[in-house]
């Protein structure tokens, strides 16, 4: 039977998927006023958790805490904590227009052809990006040949090159099985045991040879950043926490989530305003988890690299990275420690992995759509091209892996290039603030205040980080 619309004219049957990047007045629904309605809505900042705990903690954190002892443990605490409001903005845009951020970043002029210069600042950023996440799919495979070598050794060429196809083969089949969501599940299993271990052990560590006490952590509260880890401690704050890329991101899971489907457009009504409050509160709750999340595992990351590494005069670097790692629960726990860190660190790296392939794909298939290569409004069209992407970029990563061989200098790479784009990203929050964000929404004056703060530490430190580049900062 034919579908009608009222004037008699034949309608096209109703999708069996709504779009999630689309807005329909059918999909609007109010958002849950009571906190434990809003618990259930929750999920963006949870997938992000699984991404932004993982190369940045365990890798670059914790080898920052090995490097510098517990001098910058202030500088972990503003990393994880200043991000946090520009990500929020940045959020509520795209939950008010139902558009993702780097359409957003494209308002942002001026204009180099089609694009924003923010948007080939992020292309640039992302091939930057692209040592990281190798570097994730090299720790992956390290840790792997060290549990379960491959001929010549378990970190021979060998081993470790059958093993990065390995893990980068499982990354893309689990992900075009259309069963993510089911892996999602898991690994947020996964890292919360991770996380539950790790915090475990750093408040253990106090009962141990390693131990520590209120003197370091004065020390680490001092706002001091010893000679030769400016480095790593940018690579650190452009990691650690919520990068730019993963603010990007998460703009684009708040729309599949549903929060802005949920929403409305925008018809002027006071009903939908209300709905718009509701589920920017829902939006704020889903950051603070994942906010607390973050925090919790970079501070313990950092004080087990710091209290059980720094004093042994052992960094992580090269493909030893992981064996170095690990004396970080066989020096405390015992030998047998070691299966438990090489099962937690598969778990957190491919799991970093499993998110990347998920979510890059989505970036550069919507660039594409800006570009005018692809329509990103036909759904077919978007989903054909993002499981296109799916299946060529993690090869490409892990490409980068065998090339380079390093995976701590592959993910400092990574971090410093994010760390650069995060100040592009400050610039068109505060753009889209005042040209995308009716006044009813930007009202609060606290949150205001905590977004320049925000801003202006992240452009401080931007700034610093540039001219110790250029050898202008005070002693060089």
């Amino acid at each position: 039977m034919a579908i009608t619309s009222t004037d008699g004219a034949a309608a096209a049957p109703p999708p069996a998927q709504p779009d999630p990047y689309a807005l329909r007045a059918e999909d609007a629904r109010p958002a849950p006023n009571r906190f434990r309605g809003r618990l259930r809505h929750l999920g963006p900042g949870l997938i992000l958790s699984a991404a932004v705990v993982g190369a940045g903690e365990l890798i670059t954190t914790t080898s920052l805490g090995a490097k510098a002892g517990f001098a910058l443990l202030w500088l972990v605490i503003i990393s994880t904590a200043v991000k946090v409001w520009v990500q929020m903005e940045l959020a509520r845009w795209t939950i008010l227009n139902g558009r993702p951020a780097l359409d957003g970043f494209r308002a942002v002029g001026p204009r180099i052809g089609r694009l924003s210069w923010i948007n080939w600042l992020w292309i640039g950023m992302d091939f930057a990006k692209m040592f990281q996440r190798g570097g994730i799919i090299g720790g992956t495979a390290a840790a792997c040949s060290i549990l379960f070598p491959i001929h010549g050794g378990s970190l021979s060429g060998t081993s470790l090159t059958i093993w990065a196809v390995i893990v980068t083969a499982a990354a893309v089949l689990i992900l075009q099985t259309g069963k993510y969501h089911v892996v999602e599940r898991v690994e947020v299993i996964g890292i919360t045991l991770k996380t539950v271990i790790t915090v475990g052990l750093a408040l253990a560590l106090p009962f141990t040879a390693y131990g520590y006490g209120t003197e370091q952590l004065a020390d680490g509260l001092s706002f001091q950043i010893p000679a030769g880890t400016v480095g790593i401690a940018l690579a650190m704050f452009g990691i650690t926490g919520v990068g730019a890329d993963e603010m990007t991101t998460y703009t684009y899971w708040c729309l599949e989530k549903g929060y802005a489907r949920w929403t409305g457009p925008d018809d002027g009504s006071e009903q939908r305003a209300r709905r718009a409050e509701g589920w920017l509160k829902v939006m704020r709750l889903d950051v603070g988890v994942s906010w607390f999340v973050c925090t919790l595992c970079t501070l313990s990351f950092y004080v087990i690299g710091a209290s059980v590494l720094h004093p042994q005069g052992l960094v992580p670097e090269g493909n030893d990275m992981i064996t170095t790692l690990s004396h970080s629960y066989t020096d405390t726990l015992g030998p047998w420690a070691e299966y438990l860190f090489l099962g937690g660190a598969i778990s957190v790296l491919f799991s970093v992995t499993v998110a990347s392939s998920a979510s890059v794909p989505r970036l550069w298939t919507n660039t594409l759509g800006l570009l005018g290569a692809i329509d990103w409004n036909d759904m077919r069209v978007r989903t054909r091209t993002i499981r296109i992407l799916t299946w060529c970029l993690p090869p490409v990563w892990m490409c980068f892996f065998l090339w380079v061989q390093s995976p701590v200098l592959m993910v400092q790479i990574g971090g410093i290039g994010g760390g650069i784009f995060l100040l592009a990203v400050v610039i068109a929050v505060w753009r889209l603030r005042y040209t995308g964000v009716p006044p009813r929404f930007r009202a609060n004056p606290w949150m205001t205040a905590a977004l320049v703060l925000s801003s202006a530490a992240i452009l401080f430190l931007g700034v610093y980080g540039v001219l110790d580049t250029l050898g202008l900062t005070p002693g060089d």
